[in-house]
């Protein structure tokens, strides 16, 4: 490991110590964050899954009450019948803070079940109705989904970053302090040999006098 290009002197050496006390220091946070990171992440991965099995399975019911109501009525009554939604749906967009990270943060505020059909219920068939509201609820779960992926897209980003960070300080940075540390700590040693062999060839000599 090449080590840092300093003077070898006792204020460096001081200097050093305390870049390394700090880098050490740093290098801990930065791994317990790193690794509180990767919990909650796989967290919400979980969580993603879940959600995502979840949703599909819901759409794949309210397409099948889609295909009954199309079995039993025209394509024009169920194109008359859904032409005219009459629904609003409040969408509040925020962000929340994860571990220094600031992902999306969605409310979203429904209508109730009875009041999501744009319809009357005379002329069309139970299915359509079924599959309206299904379809329906479906839009908070998809965007809380979508929140979550965007979620997890971000931690694994930021978590591949700081990952960076504690390599940068565990492999080059700590290893360079340390080494020159040894190094000046050498020199100093050499220093105080060569001046002690000075001190006691004076003395020789002047004995010698």
């Amino acid at each position: 490991m090449a080590r840092l290009a300093v003077n070898p002197t006792r204020m460096e050496l001081r200097r050093l110590k305390t870049r390394l006390k700090t880098a050490t220091r740093g290098h801990k946070l930065l791994k317990d964050k790193s690794d509180e990171m990767v919990r909650r992440f796989m967290e919400m991965v979980r969580l993603n899954k879940s959600l995502r099995e979840e949703i599909e399975g819901e759409v794949a019911e309210a397409l099948r009450s889609f295909m009954l109501a199309r079995a039993v009525s025209s394509a024009e009554d169920i194109e008359q019948a859904l032409s005219m939604p009459k629904v609003e749906v409040m969408l509040e967009a925020g962000t929340k803070n994860i571990m220094g990270v600031d992902v999306p943060d969605v409310k979203i505020t429904m209508p109730t079940p009875e009041d999501l059909l744009p319809y009357t219920f005379a002329g069309t068939p139970s299915d359509l109705d079924s599959a309206v509201i299904k379809i329906s609820t479906l839009t908070e779960k998809l965007l809380r989904l979508a929140e979550v992926e965007k979620t997890c897209n971000m931690l694994a980003d930021e978590i591949e970053k700081n990952r960076r960070r504690v390599n940068a300080l565990e492999y080059v940075m700590i290893p360079q302090l340390n080494e020159t540390i040894k190094y000046i700590l050498m020199k100093l040693d050499e220093n105080e040999r060569g001046n002690l062999t000075r001190l006691m060839k004076v003395k020789s000599m002047m004995q010698e006098n």
